[in-house]
């Protein structure tokens, strides 16, 4: 059966949850994993929530766009994504980093709370 499920295994023996095969990002060569560029920009004081997923792009294969919400009390102002932008580059590197960061007022959930991110994928 097929789950579409990542993984490794490490020297020791044990099994890692790496992600979802069909969540994973594929931009000039690289595999990235939204949940590590989510975790990330979650860090910034502004965001509440954020969602990764692969935009079509003919130079890349796919480049990385991240929905982001604002917490309550927060605006959007000038400066922002580029901030967002900055965080991911300076905490996991150059190549990670959204090519373009769009604010929503939410986000895709399923009943339990789940982000949907097929729905922000671009058809």
């Amino acid at each position: 059966m097929v789950i579409g499920d990542l993984g490794r295994r490490d020297a020791d023996g044990y099994f890692w949850f790496e992600g979802r095969a069909d969540d994973v990002i594929k931009s000039a060569g690289y595999r990235i994993s939204p949940f590590e560029v989510e975790s990330t920009i979650l860090r910034h004081p502004a965001i509440a929530e954020a969602a990764v997923v692969g935009k079509p792009d003919a130079l890349r294969g796919q480049i990385v766009k991240a929905y982001v919400v604002l917490k309550p009390g927060e605006v959007a102002r000038p400066g922002l994504e580029d901030e967002i932008v900055d965080l991911v580059k300076s905490e996991l590197g150059r190549h990670l980093y959204p090519r373009e960061v769009e604010l929503v007022p939410r986000l895709p959930t399923t009943e339990s709370g789940k982000i949907q991110r097929y729905k922000l994928r671009p058809a």
